[in-house]
C-alpha cells in the first residue's frame, strides 16, 4: 500500500473532530476498546484534565510492558558517540540545519566526508569515556546532487556513500569495539543486507505519512526525493524483511494535522506487527532553527507534544519502546515525558554534540538519572540492540556482530554491562571464513563445541555415508533439530554431498518476474476492471517487458499469478505467444500448478491437452510453487482451506513433466508443520522424481510471517530461525541426493547472510537475480529485490567457489559472469 493509499484508506474513517472528543476517546480505551484511528486522532487533542487521564493510561500501559519484560521501573538510554559522516544531502528539508553545501562546508573548514582517521579518533576517545554505541548519521545519497561528493568518493575508492559507511562501520567495530548504529537514510534491501554484518541496529525516521508535505510546494519536505512517505515505508518494511533491529518514529509539528499524526503511528504499528523489528519508536518534537525555511515556524507546543507521546504509547502497546529525546525538552518538563509513557531516552553522548540539533545540548547523564529517579524510575544503560533482540540473536543479528554485543551485555538483564569497556576486535576473534570483503561477512560458521546425544550422533554417521537412503525418517527428524556444533557438522556433511554431486559452482540465472494476476486485455484499462493499475499489464506491455528483459541480458521470464476471473482462459496461451513473439530467445517459466488447473478448467480442456497447448505456444517450464508441505492437514491450516489437496499438486506436476515441461520443486517450512512432515514431503518429491525425472531443482523457502495474512501469521508464529533454515537445507541436500541435483538458496527470504551460510551447507544455486528493469518494476511480485553483480560475486567468493551463470535448465551460459573463488 502506498502512503497516499494508506492515508486515504484511514482518513475516510476519521469523523469530523467534533464527532469524537478526547474525553469520549478516553472513555473508550478505559472501557477496554482497542485503539482505532479515530480514537487516536481524538486523543491527540487531549488537554487539561483529559490530558492527565491520558498520561495515567499511557503510564499504566508502559508499566505493564516493563513488568512483562522483567524490567519494572527501568528507563533506558545508550551511551554513544555521534559521527556526522557527511553533511551533504540530496534532500532539501525546510527545517534542517544539519546539512550544508560544499561551499558552506569549505567556508567552515569541514571536509566533504569525515576522513577515516577522524572517525576512528573520535570513536576511540568515546570508547575511553565508556561509550558503547557509534551513531552514524549523514545526509541521504549526496553524490546524487553534489559533484563534490562524487569526486571525494571516487578519489577515496568508494562507489557510493553507503559503501563508505559500510567500510567505516567495519573499521569502527574492528578497531574500537564500539557497536555501529547506522542511520544513513533511505536504503535498498540489498544495501541493508550489505551493512547488516557491521551494525547492531539501523534506523530511519518515517517522520510523517502526510504525502502533501512532500508533494506540494511549501511543504516541509518539498524538493526532498527521499522524504516520499511511500519510499520510507518501503525501507522500514525491507528492514523488517531483513530481520534488522530497527529504529523509526515520527517528527511532529512540521505541518501535519492530528489525523496524519495518528496515521503515521498506525503505519509503524502495522509494520511492526508484521515483522516485529521496530525496537524503538521515537516521538520527536519540531524545534525551529535559524537559517532554515521554517525558522519562523513555532516550536511544537508542550501539551501538544506530551499528548502525542502518550498517544504513541497507547497505539504502539505495552511491549513497544517509546523514546523521546531528552535534549529537545526543557529539563523541568522531562517528568511529563515519563508520565506520558516513554521507557527510553535514546542515545546520549558525553563527548559529541547532537549535530542535528546543535542548539540543544545533551543533558548530563548523572543529572538525567536524578531526574528519572524523581519520576520513580531507575536509569539503566542499554546496548544499541535491545534485550528482546539479543535474546534471539540468531534470528535478529548477524553472526559477525553478535560476539561484540555479547561482550558488552549483562548476561542476566541483557542490558549493557555498565562496567564493561569496549575493546578492538582481535583477528582471532573473527571466524576465519568471515572475509571483510564479502557481503555475507557474518555468514561464516562459528565452530562451536556441542554435546551430541547418541541418536543424533548415529544420524550424523548415517548422513556421512553419502546416501539419502542410508538415513531413516527418524534420523532425518533428528537432523532437522541439529543446532550449534552438531549443525555445523551436518552442514559440512551436506556441503561434501554437494561437492560429490558435481555442483562445484554457485549458479544463478538472469531473469525477471511478471505478475500475471495483473493482466488485462483492454486498452490502458480494462472496462470491466476500473481499478486496474497504471500502467496496465496488457499483452503489449508484457511484450515490452519481455523485450526489455532480453535487452538487459535475461535468459528467463517467470510468470506467476492467476489472471482475473473475467478474462478468458485462453489468456494463459495468449501471454505465452506474445512473449515468444517479442523475445524468442527467452525461456518462459510460467504458471503454478493451481494456475495450470485453472487454465484447463476455464478453457474446457483436459489438463494434458492444456499443457500440450502451452508447450506448443512456447512455454518452457513451470514453477513447482504452492507445494507448501505435501500434507493435507498442513495445507488446510496454512491456506485456510484455499490450497487443493496434496495429491492434486503431485498429479499436476507429474502431468507437466509427462508433457515435456520440467519444473522446480519447493517447500515452505517453519510454520505449522512438524519435522516429520518435512521429511515426508522430501520423500514424496524424491518418489515423483524417480517416476518422471522432471525436477530441475529443489527450493526450500522459510516462512516469512510479514508476507502472510495476519490470521496465518498469528497461527504460524515468527517463522524459522536461520539455524533452522540451515538444518532444513542440509537435510534436503542429503535426502534428495542422487535424485534432485540442485538445491537453491531462496535469497529473498533467507537474506544474503544466511544465503552465504547455506551455500557452504548444501545449497549450490541462488536462483534468479530478479531484474526490475526501468519500464515497470512493480509488474513483478518481488519488485525492488534484485541481486547485483557485486552481490553474486560476494556470495560466490564467500563460498570459495566460482559463480556461473546458467539457463533455466541448468546449462551454462558462455557469456556468464564467472568469479574465481578466493
Amino acid at each position: 500500500m502506498t502512503s497516499s493509499e494508506f492515508s486515504r484508506s484511514f482518513t475516510d474513517l476519521v469523523p469530523h473532530p467534533s464527532a469524537l472528543s478526547a474525553r469520549g476517546a478516553l472513555d473508550r480505551i478505559e472501557g477496554g476498546e482497542p485503539i482505532a484511528l479515530p480514537t487516536a486522532t481524538a486523543l491527540l487533542g487531549a488537554r487539561g484534565d483529559d490530558l492527565d487521564r491520558l498520561l495515567a493510561r499511557a503510564s499504566a500501559i508502559r508499566d505493564d510492558g516493563l513488568r512483562r519484560a522483567g524490567r519494572p521501573g527501568v528507563i533506558t538510554y545508550s551511551k554513544k558517540v555521534f559521527l556526522p559522516i557527511t553533511r551533504l544531502c540530496q534532500d532539501r528539508c525546510h527545517y534542517c540545519i544539519f546539512v550544508d553545501t560544499p561551499g558552506g562546508l569549505a567556508k567552515h573548514g569541514i571536509t566533504t566526508f569525515m576522513e577515516p582517521d577522524e572517525i576512528i579518533s573520535i570513536a576511540q576517545v568515546g570508547a575511553g569515556m565508556g561509550c558503547k554505541e557509534a551513531l552514524f548519521t549523514l545526509g541521504d545519497r549526496p553524490e546524487k546532487r553534489w559533484p563534490a561528493a562524487r569526486s571525494w568518493l571516487a578519489e577515496h575508492g568508494y562507489g557510493s556513500t553507503l559503501e563508505y559507511v559500510g567500510a567505516m562501520a567495519q573499521r569502527v567495530l574492528d578497531e574500537t569495539g564500539l557497536i555501529p548504529h547506522l542511520n544513513p537514510g533511505v536504503m535498498s534491501w540489498n544495501e541493508m543486507q550489505r551493512l547488516r554484518p557491521w551494525a547492531g541496529s539501523m534506523g530511519m525516521m518515517l517522520e510523517t505519512t502526510a504525502t502533501r508535505l512532500w508533494s506540494e510546494p511549501g511543504g516541509a519536505h518539498f524538493g526532498s526525493p527521499d522524504k516520499d512517505p511511500a519510499l520510507r515505508l518501503r525501507v522500514i518494511e525491507d528492514a523488517g524483511r531483513s530481520r534488522i533491529p530497527f529504529t523509526s518514529g515520527v517528527l511532529l509539528g512540521i505541518g501535519e494535522n492530528h489525523a496524519e499524526r495518528a496515521e503515521a503511528l498506525f503505519a509503524l504499528r502495522d509494520l511492526h506487527g508484521r515483522f516485529g523489528h521496530l525496537q524503538e519508536t521515537i516521538v520527536q518534537n519540531f524545534r525551529s532553527k535559524p537559517r532554515t525555511a521554517m525558522q519562523n515556524d513555532p516550536d511544537l507546543g508542550l501539551d501538544e507534544y506530551i499528548a502525542a507521546v502518550a498517544t504513541a504509547r497507547i497505539v504502539m502497546g505495552p511491549d513497544a519502546t517509546v523514546q523521546a529525546p531528552p535534549n529537545l525538552t526543557d529539563l523541568p518538563e522531562l517528568g511529563l515525558l515519563l508520565r506520558a509513557g516513554i521507557n527510553d531516552w535514546g542515545g546520549i553522548s558525553p563527548l559529541t554534540a547532537d549535530h542535528v540539533n546543535p542548539e540543544r545540548p545533551w543533558p548530563d547523564i548523572d543529572l538525567l538519572a536524578e531526574l528519572t529517579s524523581r519520576g520513580g524510575f531507575a536509569l539503566k544503560e542499554r546496548l544499541t540492540a535491545y534485550p528482546e533482540y539479543l535474546a534471539d540473536a540468531d534470528r535478529w543479528l548477524d553472526p559477525n556482530i553478535t560476539p561484540a554485543l555479547q561482550a558488552l551485555m549483562d548476561p542476566e538483564t541483557l542490558l549493557a554491562d555498565e562496567s564493561a569497556r569496549v575493546a578492538p576486535r582481535r583477528t582471532a576473534d573473527v571466524p576465519a571464513d568471515e572475509s571483510a570483503a564479502d557481503v555475507p561477512a557474518g555468514a561464516g560458521r562459528a565452530h562451536r563445541a556441542a554435546h551430541v546425544d547418541d541418536g543424533l550422533r548415529a544420524a550424523l554417521l548415517s548422513a556421512a555415508r553419502g546416501s539419502g537412503d542410508a538415513i531413516t525418517d527418524d534420523q532425518a527428524v533428528l537432523l532437522l533439530g541439529a543446532r550449534g556444533g552438531a549443525l555445523d557438522e551436518l552442514a559440512g556433511i551436506a556441503d561434501a554431498a554437494r561437492e560429490a554431486s558435481g555442483d562445484r559452482a554457485v549458479t544463478y540465472v538472469v531473469n525477471r518476474n511478471v505478475d500475471t494476476s495483473l493482466l488485462t486485455l483492454g486498452g490502458e484499462h480494462d472496462a470491466d476492471d476500473p481499478g486496474a493499475p497504471t500502467p496496465a499489464l496488457t499483452l503489449d506491455m508484457v511484450q515490452q517487458l519481455a523485450a526489455e528483459a532480453a535487452q538487459l541480458g535475461a535468459s528467463e521470464l517467470c510468470l506467476q499469478g492467476r489472471p482475473a476471473a473475467h478474462l478468458p482462459g485462453t489468456v494463459y496461451l495468449d501471454v505465452v505467444r506474445a512473449i515468444r513473439e517479442a523475445a524468442p530467445e527467452l525461456s518462459i517459466h510460467g504458471f503454478r500448478p493451481t494456475e495450470l488447473q485453472d487454465g484447463a478448467r476455464r478453457t474446457g480442456r483436459s489438463l494434458p491437452q492444456f499443457l500440450s497447448e502451452l508447450r506448443e505456444a512456447g512455454l518452457s517450464s513451470v514453477p513447482g510453487t504452492a507445494a507448501v508441505v505435501l500434507d493435507d492437514g498442513v495445507r488446510a491450516a496454512f491456506s485456510q482451506g484455499q490450497l487443493p489437496p496434496a495429491a492434486e499438486w503431485i498429479a499436476t506436476v507429474e502431468a507437466a513433466h509427462r508433457a515435456g515441461l520440467g519444473s522446480t520443486s519447493t517447500l515452505v517450512f517453519g510454520h505449522v508443520e512438524t519435522p516429520a512432515q518435512i521429511v515426508a514431503h522430501l520423500r514424496a518429491l524424491a518418489a515423483l522424481q524417480e517416476r518422471t525425472g522432471g525436477f530441475t531443482e529443489f527450493i526450500p523457502m522459510p516462512f516469512v510471517p510479514g508476507d502472510a495474512p495476519r490470521a496465518l501469521a498469528a497461527l504460524a508464529g515468527r517463522g524459522p530461525s536461520p539455524e533452522a533454515s540451515r538444518a532444513v537445507i542440509a537435510v534436503s541436500r542429503l535426502l534428495l541426493a542422487g535424485r534432485i541435483d540442485h538445491v537453491q538458496a531462496a535469497w529473498t527470504k533467507l537474506g544474503l547472510g544466511t544465503t552465504g551460510q547455506v551455500l557452504r551447507g548444501g545449497a549450490d544455486d541462488i536462483g534468479g537475480v530478479l531484474l526490475d528493469g526501468a519500464l515497470w518494476p512493480e509488474a513483478g511480485p518481488e519488485a525492488r529485490l534484485t541481486l547485483t553483480d557485486a552481490d553474486v560475486e560476494s556470495l560466490a567468493r564467500a563460498s570459495g567457489r566460482p559463480a556461473l551463470r546458467r539457463d533455466t535448465a541448468y546449462r551454462p551460459i558462455a557469456e556468464a559472469l564467472v568469479v574465481s573463488g578466493r
